[in-house]
C-alpha cells in the first residue's frame, strides 16, 4: 500500500487602497455565499453529485420481513482514510456500543472479541504512514464460508457475510481461513447481551455489517458514526452514491491479489 499527501496552497491578493472598499464587499458576498452553501447542504462533495455528509439512508430501503434478502443488491462500503480524523476509532466505539463486545467481563485481554479494529500502515520507503479500520471485508468468493464444515459462515444473497451461532461448532476453521483475522471466539459465558446481536460462548463471530440496521433501511452503526468518511449502498446499482463514488475515484482492496472481490473498499491506501 502507498499513501500521498496533499499540500494546500494558498495566495493573499493585496488590494490597492482605492479598491478596499471593492475588495470588501466582494468578501462579503463570497463568505455569505459560502456560509448559506454550508448551511443548506451541510455536506462534503467528493465528486459531483456525490456527498459524503449524509447521515440518511438514502440508498438503502427497508426490506420486508416475509421477503428474503435480494439478490440483486450488493451491500457494500467505501471508506476515505484520509477523511477519518480519528483513524476510525469512532467507527470502532460505535460498532462496541451497536453490538456489545470488547468488554467480556471473564475474557483476557487477549480474548476480547474485535469485531472491527484499527490498523496502522507505514510505507517502507517513504516511513508514511496511516490508520484505517479493518472488518469483515464481506467477500464476494468468502474462504471463511468455503471452509465451514456447517454451513454456519454462510453469505446473504445480498452479499453480507455472517454467522449462523445456532449451527456454528466453534472448529474456528473460518478464522484461520480469514487473511483480514477479522473473526473472533467467544471463550467465556457472556451477560448483558444485546437482542438485536445474540452472541455466544464456543461461537465464533464477526462484522455483520449490521443487517438488523439494514433490513430496516438504516446504515451500519460505523458509516453513521464517520459519515465524513464512509459511503454504504448497493454495489451492483450504478447510480448509487457508492456506485458513482468509486466509479469516479476507484476504490481499493485490502489483499486485492487475491482476487476474492471485497464488499469493503477503501480510497488513499
Amino acid at each position: 500500500m502507498s499513501n500521498s499527501s496533499v499540500n494546500n496552497m494558498s495566495q493573499t491578493a493585496q488590494p490597492s487602497a482605492d479598491g478596499n472598499n471593492q475588495v470588501d464587499a466582494y468578501r462579503r458576498r463570497f463568505m455569505g455565499a459560502i456560509t448559506g452553501t454550508v448551511a443548506a447542504a451541510a455536506a462534503i462533495t467528493l465528486v459531483p453529485g456525490v456527498f459524503l455528509r449524509e447521515v440518511h439512508a438514502a440508498d438503502v430501503t427497508p426490506r420486508p420481513e416475509d421477503q428474503p434478502a435480494d439478490a440483486k443488491i450488493r451491500w457494500g462500503m467505501l471508506i476515505d482514510t484520509r477523511r477519518l480524523t480519528d483513524g476510525g476509532e469512532s467507527m470502532v466505539e460505535a460498532c462496541k456500543k451497536e453490538h456489545g463486545w470488547g468488554n467480556d467481563p471473564k475474557a483476557r485481554p487477549d480474548q476480547q472479541a474485535q469485531w472491527i479494529r484499527t490498523v496502522k500502515v507505514t510505507d517502507k520507503l517513504t516511513k508514511n504512514s496511516f490508520t484505517l479500520p479493518v472488518m469483515c471485508q464481506h467477500c464476494e468468493t468468502a474462504p471463511c464460508v468455503d471452509v465451514c464444515p456447517t454451513g454456519a459462515s454462510m453469505k446473504r444473497a445480498d452479499g453480507i457475510v455472517q454467522v449462523n451461532k445456532h449451527t456454528c461448532i466453534g472448529c474456528r476453521y473460518c478464522m484461520m481461513a480469514c487473511p483480514y483475522k477479522a473473526r473472533s471466539f467467544v471463550h467465556e459465558p457472556l451477560t448483558d447481551q444485546l437482542p438485536h446481536s445474540p452472541r455466544g460462548m464456543g461461537t465464533v463471530e464477526s462484522c455483520n455489517m449490521c443487517v438488523h440496521r439494514v433490513d430496516k433501511g438504516q446504515i451500519p452503526a460505523c458509516a453513521e458514526a464517520a459519515p465524513q468518511a464512509v459511503i454504504f449502498g448497493d454495489l451492483n446499482d450504478p447510480e448509487s452514491r457508492i456506485s458513482r463514488a468509486m466509479k469516479a475515484l476507484g476504490g481499493e482492496q485490502i489483499r486485492g491479489d487475491l482476487g476474492l472481490n471485497t464488499g469493503v473498499r477503501y480510497l488513499n491506501i
